[in-house]
């Protein structure tokens, strides 16, 4: 249990004296003094000090079992000052290095809440801060408005002057109703836990969730004696692969374990995320990624498990990720130091991808109406704003836009692939998110833009009848190309007719899928390639086909996540028995000792070229999605209450 009396901090009540100066000085000196008063004058110090002592005494609110409520945070640094209550006891200020005379910064964030005390001098806290714990709230602008300390003793209403074992004067806030106390650390991430509201999983009901779990652990067991706290994992090499150095397969992999009841290792990911996670390093990122992964992975945490740590870290890397939409334009820069926090578009290139620009706004929003800061939703709808004033080709959009000029460059390739897949998902989901308003050009724009692929962009092979979706190259000229991305399109489709779109989706949505099931059923491997060419006129022998460079497969989602969709929305088991069978593939021809890996030719189960790499999707996605796919219980995640992000976490669907 951690003595209360280490957690005060020094302040100095004597400018330019410090406590060991005062403590310096010589004891017959002080004794004399002591001698030199009068016995009434020693009597009323007695006094003084009895009466200070008593009002503490009854100050300071103790637990049933005699605990002091300071005790409930083991092992935290003390580096935060909580003042509460102002409305309830639910509404509260959480402000960090605070010095009076000179407010070096200040951070509010929605935590629970915790018995905090702050330097005044200005000087070092008792307790060193650790290391990895030095950059948590930094940067975070204010949520609520800020209170005026202008006087200590005026600090939330709830503090006390004191005196410490040094002589020097000590302020501690204390909240009016404490915690449980917490003696160890399952009890501090039970407690955690409990701080929201949490959603309970029941974990595997039949034995295709458990061979999914038994995947996933084989991956994680992989990734966490090779590369653990690094992005990726490499798992024939027994390596890994940075990408960010944010430890994204961590990260990515949270939620898919709190909806897998995987208590064990959800914890010891949660441990990582809190003490060693961290944003205030100097390195570049992209914008785009770190938002569907990093953001999204923490926000979906926090609403599925309550634990509000995750909160405070997507307000931390929110704030971080701002300064990219700080364009001539108003459309983002595509990476950004997260140190520094100056954005750039990316070296490559003058110009974004569209879908890294469109394909924030989700994320964004939800920090915004989580913390109560609209600062992130403006932001990305502004986004939103500006596209949607751009001219298109019946809404069709250009895979690429410049953070400059705001414009779309010319001639650019249209394509549902990479580079624009995700604007058309984020139109719909987006308007799901804010609850399905009628006025809202977002789902305007989707529809146009839906209307545009059929007329435009939807073909049909000769022979065998397979419906696809090929690309404008230099926005005009048809190629029968289709990448995998492109699978995500069923399940989106899907899900907009449940939700009043027009039965010409669900026709586009049933035909689509069919043939992505069969650009992984015609390979040897019955793995799907990232790319796939359809016979237009008849210059093919077989109306699907793969050239020899887009014949890797990256462990994608894209296609379990529309199987998904098509199980969770019909009920239809034909679904799973389809899953399985992908699944069964993946595990016979990309799974090795240390993990699974892409692999480089899905033409020939001879020689499937293995390209050591376990991307974080594959935990984030590919398994989450099998994993609900198999569910005995197809509302597992109820889909009028939660919208999935373009990384497959689930963020709340709003009122409004």
């Amino acid at each position: 249990m951690m003595d209360l009396r280490k957690e005060h901090i020094a302040i100095g009540i004597n400018s330019g004296e410090t406590a060991s100066g005062a403590a310096s000085g010589s004891r017959k000196s002080l004794r004399r003094h002591w001698n030199q008063l009068s016995r009434f004058q020693k009597n009323l110090v007695w006094i003084v000090l009895a009466g200070i002592c008593i009002f503490l005494f009854f100050l300071i609110p103790y637990d049933d079992d005699g605990t002091s409520p300071s005790d409930s945070r083991v092992d935290r640094p003390l580096e935060h000052i909580q003042i509460a209550p102002f409305k309830d006891r639910h509404q509260h200020l959480n402000l960090e290095k605070i010095g009076v005379g000179g407010i070096l910064e200040r951070s509010f964030r929605s935590t629970d809440a915790e018995v905090k005390e702050v330097n005044l001098a200005g000087g070092k806290n008792i307790i060193d801060e650790p290391p990895a714990m030095a950059a948590e709230g930094n940067n975070n602008q204010q949520l609520l408005e800020e209170p005026k300390l202008d006087e200590p003793e005026g600090v939330g209403g709830g503090g006390e002057v004191g005196v410490g074992e040094d002589g020097a004067a000590t302020l501690q806030i204390v909240h009016s109703e404490p915690k449980e106390v917490v003696e160890n650390e399952e009890n501090v991430l039970e407690e955690n836990r409990k701080s929201g509201d949490a959603k309970d999983f029941k974990g595997p009901t039949n034995d295709r969730q458990r061979a999914v779990i038994d995947a996933f652990l084989h991956s994680w067991r992989g990734y966490k004696e090779y590369a653990w706290g690094h992005d990726n994992l490499k798992p024939i090499s027994m390596s890994y692969s940075d990408w960010f150095g944010l430890g994204l397969t961590i990260v990515d992999s949270l939620d898919t374990m709190y909806i897998m009841d995987l208590q064990e290792e959800f914890d010891e990911a949660r441990n990582w995320i809190d003490q060693y996670l961290r944003f205030d390093v100097n390195r570049d990122v992209n914008l785009f990624e770190v938002t569907i992964r990093v953001l999204g992975g923490l926000l979906s945490t926090y609403h599925l498990s309550g634990d509000k740590m995750f909160l405070d870290k997507a307000l931390d890397l929110g704030q971080r990720l701002l300064p990219c939409f700080d364009s001539p334009s108003g459309i983002p820069y595509s990476d950004v130091n997260i140190e520094t926090m100056k954005a750039r578009p990316p070296k490559w290139s003058p110009d974004s991808s569209t879908s890294e620009v469109t394909t924030l706004q989700l994320e964004f929003r939800d920090l915004s109406r989580t913390a109560m800061n609209p600062v992130f939703e403006n932001a990305a709808h502004k986004v939103n704003v500006k596209v949607h004033e751009l001219e298109k080709n019946e809404g069709l959009v250009p895979i690429f836009i410049n953070a400059n000029t705001g414009q779309f460059r010319n001639f650019a390739t249209i394509s549902l692939g990479a580079r624009a897949d995700s604007y058309y998902e984020y139109l719909l989901k987006q308007w799901l998110q804010t609850g399905k308003k009628n006025d809202d050009f977002l789902i305007d724009d989707y529809q146009t833009a839906i209307r545009g692929v059929l007329n435009q962009l939807v073909k049909t092979t000769p022979n065998e009848k397979h419906l696809y979706i090929g690309e404008l190259i230099n926005g005009k000229d048809f190629k029968p190309k289709m990448d995998h991305l492109t699978c995500y399109l069923p399940g989106t489709l899907l899900l907009g007719h449940k939700n009043g779109m027009p039965k010409s989706h669900l026709k586009l949505a049933n035909d689509l899928l069919e043939t992505c099931y069969q650009t992984y059923m015609k390979q040897p491997t019955q793995l799907a390639p990232e790319i796939s060419y359809f016979n237009l006129n008849g210059e093919s022998e077989s109306d699907i086909y793969v050239k020899t460079n887009d014949a890797h497969n990256l462990l994608r989602p894209e296609f379990v996540e529309s199987l998904y969709y098509f199980y969770a929305i019909t009920g239809n088991k034909t679904y799973q028995d389809m899953g399985w069978t992908i699944f069964e593939a993946f595990n016979k021809y990309t799974k090795v000792k240390n993990g699974y890996t892409s692999i480089g030719n899905v033409k020939n189960p001879l020689n499937t070229r293995p390209r050591d790499m376990m991307e974080s999707f594959w935990l984030g996605e590919t398994l989450k999605y099998f994993y609900l796919l198999f569910s005995d219980d197809r509302n597992e995640i109820d889909l009028d209450k939660y919208v999935f992000n373009s990384e497959a976490h689930p963020l709340p669907v709003r009122d409004n």
